[in-house]
């Protein structure tokens, strides 16, 4: 595995994959199809796989302390017990719009939950960002018709939000307690493609995944560009770091919006790769159901 030159590790033809994440104590990867209605897992070289099934679009999937899945479907967040398959409803949410659904997802060193809501249609600025402590449901950001990529600085400091159809991320000052305050635009993204997921390595550097612009981008922390990684799709949702160093990268890709010409160029759309980063990631954080 050379570092920086892709290797598609399961060529699963996902409609949407999205929100991977690494799972040390287990040695997985696991991420979600959100128009597959799925929660996939495999090991690190694509083996050992996995697929569970849920009812409705799954935005993300998100590892708890308890060992269950923290699961946004739409108009709700369940846990999903991938032993049992069981599904706990934990709460609902903007039950007077039935056109959205729950996005990217995040957890952050507190054990709190940050995730985003979008127009399932991608007209509609009825997208919002949220964060719930597993009592108290807040909202903090309305106004997106797509949101993505919550994250936060290796600090705590500086929290990350993308407005993919605007083409802008955000930078906020977030304080302990999960206020945050001074919203800026940090990014607006070069052409072509839009910004999706995004995540953070030790450094504090951003790595965005740019749907319909076949790379991942690279910036500082002051917001400049420096680099970017072609990949070999135009679909680029999101990343993370994993392996036993956090230096390995796991990639998902996407189908969606695809010509039939288009996926006979790109025979790969929709599967997961993974190359090696210079730089290690953050560990993956584990949502605390007790705050």
């Amino acid at each position: 595995m050379n570092s920086h030159i892709p290797e598609c590790i399961w060529p699963l033809g996902a409609t949407l994959a999205e929100g991977p994440f690494w799972h040390a104590q287990q040695r997985a990867l696991y991420f979600v199809d959100i128009k597959g209605h799925t929660v996939h897992r495999c090991a690190e070289d694509g083996s050992a796989r996995t697929t569970w099934t849920l009812p409705d679009q799954v935005g993300f999937a998100l590892p708890m302390i308890d060992g269950g899945l923290l699961c946004g479907l739409p108009g709700k967040v369940v846990r999903f017990d991938p032993a049992s398959g069981e599904l706990q409803t934990l709460f609902t949410l903007e039950a007077d719009m039935p056109g959205n659904r729950n996005n990217d997802g995040y957890i952050d060193t507190a054990g709190r939950l940050w995730f985003g809501t979008m127009d399932n249609g991608e007209k509609a600025a009825t997208g919002a960002l949220y964060l719930w402590d597993g009592k108290r449901l807040q909202q903090k950001d309305d106004a997106y018709i797509i949101t993505n990529g919550p994250c936060v600085s290796p600090d705590g400091r500086t929290f990350y939000h993308t407005d993919t159809l605007a083409k802008q991320i955000y930078a906020f000052d977030l304080a302990p307690d999960g206020t945050l305050s001074n919203r800026r635009v940090l990014i607006r993204t070069a052409a072509p493609g839009h910004p999706d997921g995004t995540a953070i390595d030790a450094e504090g550097t951003l790595w965005v995944s740019m749907f319909r612009g076949a790379r991942i981008d690279r910036y500082a922390p002051d917001g400049t560009l420096i680099g970017s990684i072609p990949m070999p799709c135009s679909n680029i949702t999101k990343i993370t770091f994993g392996g036993a160093d956090l230096r390995t990268v796991f990639v998902t890709t996407a189908r969606k919006g695809l010509t039939i010409d288009e996926l006979s160029r790109e025979p790969l759309a929709g599967g997961i790769f993974r190359f090696r980063a210079d730089a290690p990631g953050l560990p993956q954080n584990h949502f605390l159901a007790e705050h």
